[in-house]
């Protein structure tokens, strides 16, 4: 085995809890800090206890503040700018009624002009043989 590779073990490391707990175990570090131990824990304890390690449950209800207000701010936006079923069948049917008068006046101005072309001299046809079969 190759020597000095292992870290260096101390028996004496200190660790603190966020309770305010503290007591010495063997590690290979010197100091620990934790959020929760044997003394504060539920399970030990018997106790509920919420844990909040930097505001996460905070956080997660701000979140869901700004989300349900944009919501009701979309929701707004949308009603805002929809139209009734009356406004929208009102609308397309102006549209109809004047898209009808333009087509109306483009056929009047563009009245077909008739052309005066000169008569085709009728060309013969001849005529066609018509194949008969021959019966056995």
């Amino acid at each position: 085995m190759k020597s000095d590779i292992h870290p260096r073990y101390n028996s004496k490391t200190k660790v603190k809890c966020a309770c305010g707990a503290t007591f010495v175990l063997g590690s290979t570090k010197e100091d620990y800090s934790v959020d929760i131990c044997s003394q504060c824990h539920p399970f030990y304890t018997g106790k509920q206890k919420l844990i909040d390690t930097a505001g996460r449950v905070d956080k997660f209800r701000e979140r869901q503040k700004i989300a349900e207000q944009r919501q009701t701010e979309m929701k707004q936006h949308h009603q805002s700018k929809s139209e009734t079923l009356e406004e929208k069948i009102t609308r397309k049917a102006k549209a109809n009624t004047e898209a009808k008068v333009a087509v109306k006046e483009e056929k009047t101005k563009k009245a077909p002009e008739k052309k005066v072309v000169a008569a085709k001299k009728p060309v013969a046809k001849k005529p066609v043989a018509k194949k008969t079969a021959k019966k056995k």
